[in-house]
């Protein structure tokens, strides 16, 4: 698993998931352009990469500006001479219920997971395409694909990120650029909040608080290996994907897909609308599993 000399920017990648993700591919031989909001943590990461040997540029700023999208894709090519791989990783959440969200948490979340996808994703196309390929991965999540309570802007965010990515697939292969997405299920500050409110659930119930293991989550080390795996050439094979991971459990999720198709010679009246569909069974809403309990 070697990734000497692959040129590699990751935003929000001074904390959790996307830190660990960074100092794994460094340790491995990547180039890595990291991003965070806070000088702080950005630079510990940067220092931390440098201990192991690694080669680091560091760029502050949120993605939601268009700015600094530019300025990620522009150092990457500066410092090393192009970009291989850029991983959308930034992320915010503002949590609250349909009833209770503002326009201000709707829009944050949207600018920074979705036009900031989009933003960072043209600036590398464009150099992606000048050197004759690459790789964008999108970070996504389940709220996108199965829905999650009281994250109506987070969830739009992640599904609208899927819709980039199948719509990149389909104008970026012919330049060598291929797209995947990845759902991580990992312990990070982002989370934390699942575990606080399983622990309140189990106190209230006279049980023992569940560890995030037992949830289905993994440490951010655990499942930066899976983002590992698809940003390697082992993974080179691998297109229009969206693959799963915690560290002990992974997956792909199917494109969405027609069932029930049926064609008529002339147009549909409402009664054989009616008449058609009386007797299917509609589509159950698939929620995923975190652990087996097979």
């Amino acid at each position: 698993m070697n990734l000497t000399g692959k040129r590699i920017v990751i935003t929000g990648s001074s904390r959790g998931l996307g830190r660990a993700s960074a100092i794994a591919m460094a340790k491995l031989g990547a180039r890595l352009v990291i991003n965070g909001t806070q000088q702080k943590p950005l630079d510990e990461c940067a220092t931390v990469i440098r201990e192991a040997g690694g080669e680091v540029v560091a760029v502050r700023g949120s993605v939601a500006e268009g700015a600094v999208c530019a300025s990620l894709i522009k150092q990457c090519v500066d410092a090393y001479g192009g970009i291989d791989v850029l991983i959308n990783n930034a992320g915010v959440v503002r949590d609250r219920t349909l009833f209770k969200m503002t326009e201000e948490e709707f829009d944050e979340v949207i600018a920074v997971h979705l036009r900031g996808t989009w933003a960072c994703a043209k600036h590398a196309a464009t150099a992606m395409r000048e050197q004759g390929g690459g790789h964008i991965i999108n970070v996504v999540s389940n709220s996108g694909l199965s829905g999650g309570f009281g994250q109506s802007n987070y969830a739009a965010a992640k599904a609208g990120m899927m819709g980039l990515l199948r719509t990149w697939v389909l104008e970026l292969v012919r330049h060598g650029i291929r797209c995947n997405a990845f759902w991580p299920i990992a312990e990070t500050d982002m989370t934390q909040v699942v575990f606080d409110n399983a622990g309140k659930r189990a106190i209230d119930a006279g049980k023992s608080a569940p560890s995030p293991a037992e949830l289905g989550f993994g440490t951010a080390a655990e499942v930066a290996r899976g983002l590992v795996w698809l940003v390697s050439d082992a993974a080179n094979h691998f297109n229009g994907q969206c693959v799963t991971f915690n560290g002990r459990k992974t997956a792909l999720w199917t494109h969405p897909r027609e069932v029930h198709e049926t064609f008529k010679q002339t147009t549909w009246e409402l009664e054989e609308l009616a008449a058609h569909y009386a007797d299917i069974v509609p589509e159950p809403l698939h929620q995923p599993r975190f652990v087996d309990k097979s």
